[in-house]
């Protein structure tokens, strides 16, 4: 059997998406406690955010760049999180106590929903640093970007309260960097 690489991409950026997910998931959490979504996206739904992304372009210009980086990539992880299921610290660092949170009102702004745990972003953020640097071991194009995450919360793709999209590709150069 002969297996030319160029022929079974997409194979292995699902395979190796899928160790990604469960790195995402086994990332370290405040308490050991999970609020994260963690998604797949590749076809169709791919191209829906990046199109979404350019219609999002009156925002910030970036998005029309960014959304070149989605149409580039084979897949795209959503990595978000639930940021009102609290941990009990009472720190303050959202502003409020943990039973203010509870009780809190979710608002939507711009882009996401709050308040928000301060841990809880502090999780997201070991997600999706820990999925990067896997990626990049595993030889997979990647970059961990905020517009992929807003457009897909505005197509309902994604529940969490804030989303962060990160494009994957084997390609003989990394897409999503040296932008312009």
């Amino acid at each position: 059997m002969i297996l030319d690489e160029s022929e079974i991409r997409d194979e292995l950026i699902r395979q190796i998406s899928r160790q990604l997910m469960i790195t995402a998931r086994t990332a370290p959490k405040a308490k050991g406690e999970d609020s994260l979504e963690i998604l797949y996206v590749d076809g169709e739904e791919k191209e829906r955010i990046a199109e979404k992304m350019v219609e999002m372009k009156d925002r910030h210009k970036d998005f029309v760049r960014d959304a070149e980086g989605v149409k580039k990539a084979q897949a795209v992880l959503l990595i978000g999180v639930f940021g009102d299921r609290v941990i009990g610290l009472n720190c303050g660092a959202c502003g409020l106590t943990c039973d203010e949170m509870k009780k809190a009102e979710k608002k939507e702004g711009k882009d996401y929903r709050g308040p928000m745990c301060a841990y809880k972003l502090i999780d997201l953020g070991i997600a999706l640093g820990s999925v990067a640097k896997l990626a990049s071991i595993m030889g997979v194009d990647n970059r961990i970007m905020y517009r992929i995450g807003t457009a897909a919360r505005k197509l309902g793709y994604a529940k969490a309260d804030i989303v962060m999209g990160i494009p994957l590709t084997s390609a003989g150069k990394n897409p999503f960097f040296d932008r312009k």
